[in-house]
């Protein structure tokens, strides 16, 4: 009876520490970045804020994928992954995504 109560609990314990999430609940969506000038690009940042590295510039039509976002002062940034690479990670701003 113990182990019957011990093992689940471990279990629940061990899922909570190792942050494992389904994949639906991992991400709100696809997204594309849209409405960015001509010549320009939609900064990836290290952090959610103007004050991060840029880590790369995206431009019009960039597919990514939405983790979560924040609001931080008058802007709200959204960490993202590339589609096409999945290990490149950042923060971009809500205002230049759309749903695809």
């Amino acid at each position: 009876m113990r182990n019957a109560i011990f093992f689940p609990l471990a279990a629940l314990f061990l899922v909570g520490i190792m942050n494992i999430e389904p994949a639906a609940a991992a991400s709100l969506g696809r997204y594309e970045v849209f409405g960015v000038e001509d010549g320009d690009m939609l900064k990836m940042r290290g952090g959610p804020g103007t004050g991060y590295i840029v880590i790369v510039g995206l431009p019009n039509g960039t597919a990514v994928r939405v983790h979560s976002c924040e609001q931080t002062g008058s802007t709200r940034w959204c960490r993202v992954s590339l589609e096409r690479a999945r290990g490149l990670k950042g923060y971009v701003s809500w205002a230049y995504l759309r749903k695809i």
